[in-house]
């Protein structure tokens, strides 16, 4: 399993998450991203129908926000 989240202080609403992976990831009204399944508490896996989403997603941002664990984060 995998989880993810972003790391809000990190994030600089470039857009990237969202456009590439629309059902993990969406803005809030400062337009810093969060996770949408679970409002960024990364407890949620990730379904395997979104992983290749997520990973085009994480692999993707150019300040590293978007956080990946294999265990749901604290």
């Amino acid at each position: 399993m995998h989880y993810t989240k972003i790391e809000r202080e990190s994030c600089i609403a470039c857009g990237l998450c969202q456009l590439i992976a629309p059902n993990l990831y969406e803005y809030d009204e400062n337009g810093i991203a969060y996770t949408v399944q679970d409002n960024n508490a990364g407890i949620t896996p990730i379904s395997e129908d979104e992983f290749d989403s997520f990973k085009k997603a994480y692999t993707s941002c150019p300040t590293g926000a978007i956080k990946r664990s294999t265990t749901p984060f604290e």
